[in-house]
């Protein structure tokens, strides 16, 4: 589906850039395999007393992602927040095809998602932050089922990670019912032997991702 405005010709390739940067394509920017653009967490996991509902997402891009994909933009104090979202608005739904770049599952079961929400991008100094929320398509029952959540880029070309234990929360009610554990990734040294032998030319890759993404298990006991 069509956005209902219109950007600049000079702004629709950028955000496509943009948009490929968010989905792992930053191969040229540097001649070894290794993350091009770093992108720091925050998730709350949220729901009610009796389900998960959806996860409230903010994502602050490093210092040259956020002037990369703000490079060109109007941000005179007149036009400032207004370029600010149609970006955050171009970027969330060129997302929707690639599941948000986050992965939910009850036990080996995928958990779909509805179309996300609230989509907003901001400026701070040098860094720009996208925050979002992401709902589940149904209400998810707590259970004893384990619940597994990981948010990456497959291609292993943006590192996106919770930079601390409490980058990743319950809401509170849901924290009365659940713990979260959060695991790192522990690539074996063949796998990150292979990943730093990629030249930069190399075929995409997309089962390189989840090898160096943290995930986390949600445990509830109802």
């Amino acid at each position: 589906m069509m956005s209902d405005y219109v950007l600049k010709p000079n702004c629709m390739g950028r955000l496509l850039q943009v948009t490929i940067m968010l989905i792992g394509a930053f191969m040229s920017m540097n001649s070894t395999a290794h993350p091009h653009s770093w992108v720091d967490m925050k998730t709350e996991i949220q729901g009610d007393g009796k389900h998960i509902t959806g996860f409230l997402m903010t994502w602050e891009f490093d210092a040259m992602t956020s002037a990369y994909m703000l490079d060109g933009e109007d941000l005179s104090v007149e036009n400032k927040a207004q370029a600010l979202q149609d970006l955050a608005d171009s970027i969330m739904q060129n997302m929707t095809t690639n599941h948000y770049l986050t992965y939910f599952y009850e036990g080996d079961m995928p958990v779909k998602y509805a179309l996300a929400e609230n989509g907003n991008l901001e400026q701070d100094k040098i860094k720009a932050t996208l925050s979002f929320y992401l709902p589940l398509a149904d209400p998810l029952a707590l259970s004893d089922n384990v619940l597994k959540l990981l948010i990456y880029d497959p291609s292993y070309y943006v590192d996106m990670s919770w930079p601390t234990k409490n980058a990743i929360q319950l809401s509170p009610a849901l924290s009365q019912y659940c713990n979260l554990e959060l695991i790192e990734a522990t690539p074996s040294s063949e796998q990150l032997a292979y990943v730093m032998s990629l030249p930069v030319d190399a075929k995409r890759d997309d089962a390189i991702g989840e090898l160096f993404t943290q995930s986390i298990t949600i445990h509830c006991n109802y």
